[in-house]
């Protein structure tokens, strides 16, 4: 499975071509509910947890939420801070091709849905 059937909170490119995943918890019951994010690690370089401010980021201190290797962002409504930068995990060479090429044809559809509502009214996803 890739992060391509589960829709990720955040992806980001950066210049180099590294993938980086953030996924965003509001609450306990968000973080506690979601079984699909350990599957996003194998699909990118980077992944980081980003936690409303009033989250205590030491729920994510246990083995399941990966604190070795995954990195934490708390954010408030005016901003966010890094506090803990994520461990690089490099992806294989084919993987990193066809995840970039998955993310650039996503983001080229949704701009021409932006551009043109109608084509998005015709389009279907087994196409």
């Amino acid at each position: 499975m890739c992060a391509s059937e589960d829709r990720t909170d955040l992806t980001a490119i950066d210049a180099k071509g590294r993938i980086t995943i953030v996924e965003i918890k509001v609450s306990r019951a968000d973080l506690y509910g979601d079984g699909k994010w350990p599957d996003y690690c194998d699909w990118c370089d980077h992944f980081y947890w980003a936690l409303a401010a009033g989250l205590d980021a030491a729920i994510l201190e246990t083995p399941d939420y990966r604190p070795e290797t995954s990195g934490l962002i708390v954010a408030d409504r005016y901003g966010a801070a890094v506090v803990r930068e994520a461990a690089s995990c490099d992806l294989a060479p084919a993987r990193r091709k066809a995840e970039l090429l998955r993310i650039g044809r996503l983001a080229m559809r949704r701009s021409m849905f932006a551009a043109d509502p109608e084509l998005a009214a015709g389009w279907s996803e087994g196409a």
